[in-house]
C-alpha cells in the first residue's frame, strides 16, 4: 500500500497500537479517522493531533457498527484503508463463575466486529487495503488469556482467506502480528516488561515500505516461522 495521501479509519485509534498507528499514519501525511467508546479519550487524541477526525462508537454493537459504515460512506466516501485494530484481552479461567460471559464480550470484539465491518467496508468503492491486526498468540497461544487467543487464531485464518478473496476486487490484506507490547491490553501494568509500541510502529512500517502483508516484530517474527515441533516447545515452556 501507499504510506501517503490515504484516507484510513483506525478501530481502536484512541490506545495502545491503535494510538501509535494513528501517530505514524498522520505523521506519513494521511487522514485518520478513529472511533472508540468514550469521547473523552477521543477527545485527548484530538487535543494532541488536530488533523485526526473522532467518532465515538461502541464497536460491540451491531447497530453501532452500522451507523459507522453509514457514517463513513455518507461523510468521507474516499475512505481507502480499513484497520481492524480494536480488541479486547481478558485474563481468565473456564473455571470462573464468569467465563461464559466474559467469553462472549471476547468473542464480539475480536472476531464478530472485525467481520461485520470487513463485510460493510468493502462496499465502498473506494476501498483498497484492510488491514487486520492479529498476534503472536495466533500460533502458540497463552492459556492465561485462553479465549483472546483463540480469538487471534481465528481472525489469522480468517486474514488468510481475506486475501485470497479480495484479490479479484483489488483490494490488498495487510496482517499486523504484534508481540506481547508495552500496553494497557489486559489490564495495567501487565504488559510493562515488554517492548515499547514505538519500537513496533517503527519496524512494520518499514516492512510496508518493502511492500510485505505479514508484519511482524519480536517474538511474533519468531512464531510466524517456527516449525510445529517449536510451537510445541514454546507453548510447553511458557506454561512448565
Amino acid at each position: 500500500m501507499n504510506l501517503s495521501n490515504n484516507k484510513i479509519l483506525i478501530t481502536g485509534g484512541a490506545s495502545g497500537i491503535g494510538l501509535g498507528l494513528t501517530e505514524r499514519f498522520i505523521q506519513e501525511n494521511n487522514t485518520v479517522i478513529i472511533c472508540g467508546r468514550r469521547e473523552s479519550v477521543l477527545n485527548e487524541v484530538k487535543a494532541k493531533f488536530p488533523s485526526v477526525i473522532t467518532k465515538v462508537c461502541d464497536l460491540s454493537l451491531e447497530e453501532d457498527r452500522i451507523a459507522l459504515y453509514q457514517w463513513i460512506a455518507q461523510n468521507h466516501p474516499d475512505l481507502n484503508v480499513l484497520i481492524n485494530n480494536a480488541g479486547i484481552q481478558k485474563w481468565v479461567s473456564v473455571t470462573d463463575a464468569d467465563f461464559y460471559e466474559s467469553m462472549k464480550a471476547e468473542i464480539n470484539t475480536n472476531i464478530e466486529a472485525p467481520l461485520h465491518l470487513t463485510s460493510l467496508f468493502i462496499q465502498l468503492k473506494s476501498l483498497t487495503t484492510v488491514m487486520n491486526v492479529t498476534s503472536g498468540l495466533a500460533f502458540s497461544p497463552f492459556a492465561k488469556v485462553p479465549v483472546y487467543s483463540a480469538t487471534k487464531a481465528f481472525f489469522r485464518s480468517f486474514t488468510l482467506s481475506l486475501r485470497h478473496l479480495l484479490k479479484a476486487e483489488n483490494i490488498e490484506v495487510v496482517e499486523i502480528i504484534p508481540p506481547a507490547l508495552n500496553t494497557d491490553l489486559g489490564g495495567v501494568g501487565l504488559h510493562d516488561a515488554h517492548p515499547s509500541v514505538s519500537s513496533f510502529i517503527e519496524s512494520i512500517f518499514e516492512q510496508l515500505k518493502e511492500g510485505k502483508t505479514e508484519l511482524t516484530f519480536g517474538t511474533s517474527e519468531t512464531r510466524l516461522n517456527a516449525s510445529a515441533e517449536d510451537l510445541r516447545n514454546h507453548f510447553n515452556a511458557m506454561h512448565s
